[in-house]
């Protein structure tokens, strides 16, 4: 990415794909035919990155036997404690690194290349350190919603915690974001686990910044499918569906 800042993508893919009723490792669940870690892997070598680093922890050889190539690191997450713990547990395959860290899933495959690239030079512009890409529902249920001030993103509120007026906004979090390296791993050695399921959730980085006085850009996706995320077989079609569609055009 010439002109640009050093960068850097980290793919989550330690999951488990029992709700798919899938025995492997839920990235390498079968979309048209491809593993679904395959395009997201495709999306981030297609940013020319210096490093990518996939994090993997359920049957991992797998991943490992499929996916094994030069430009590719491994990092394991054993066991799995939620976003923000997968994410430092790739920080000694980035040593020495310093940029841009995109973070993307290998349930989440169907994210562009250019949805990213937007990402990252909107967080330039706005000397911001966290681009997170956001979409709006018609029916945002009991996701957590984004509280805005204009381009900035100044407070993520779960839906048990919203008023009535928060409860109103359409906008939520993706999960994809684009972090600055240093305030990333500054932040994930101070992330909590005092929630009801004990895990260390990337969400959180959002209030650490903002109460640190640095910018959270939100950009909003054009299509809600790219951030489209497969936990069940039912969400499996609907990927499928959606690739359909976007091969037609």
């Amino acid at each position: 990415m010439t002109g640009e800042n050093p960068l850097a993508v980290v793919i989550m893919a330690a999951g488990i794909g029992k709700r798919m009723k899938w025995d492997g490792p839920k990235a390498l669940a079968p979309l048209d035919g491809r593993p679904m870690l395959a395009y997201a892997l495709a999306t981030a070598r297609a940013l020319s990155p210096s490093r990518i680093v996939i994090v993997i922890g359920h049957k991992r050889e797998m991943i490992v036997s499929a996916f094994a190539e030069p430009d590719v690191a491994f990092a394991i997450q054993e066991p799995q404690m939620g976003t923000a713990h997968a994410v430092l547990c790739a920080r000694e395959a980035l040593a020495g690194f310093s940029g841009d860290v995109a973070v993307l899933s290998a349930d989440v495959p169907l994210i562009k290349p250019s949805t990213l690239r937007g990402m990252i030079q909107k967080k330039k512009e706005m000397g911001a350190a966290i681009a997170v890409l956001t979409i709006v529902l018609d029916q945002p249920g009991s996701y957590g919603r984004m509280v805005r001030d204009g381009e900035r993103i100044i407070a993520t509120v779960e839906a048990r915690d919203a008023n009535a007026g928060q409860l109103k906004i359409r906008e939520i979090n993706s999960g994809v974001y684009v972090f600055d390296s240093e305030f990333l791993f500054r932040a994930l050695d101070e992330v909590r686990n005092d929630n009801a399921q004990g895990e260390y959730y990337l969400t959180d980085l959002i209030a650490m910044a903002v109460t640190g006085g640095r910018a959270v850009v939100g950009v909003t996706a054009d299509d809600e499918m790219e951030a489209l995320g497969a936990n069940t077989l039912e969400d499996l079609e609907r990927l499928r569906s959606a690739l359909r569609a976007l091969s037609s055009l």
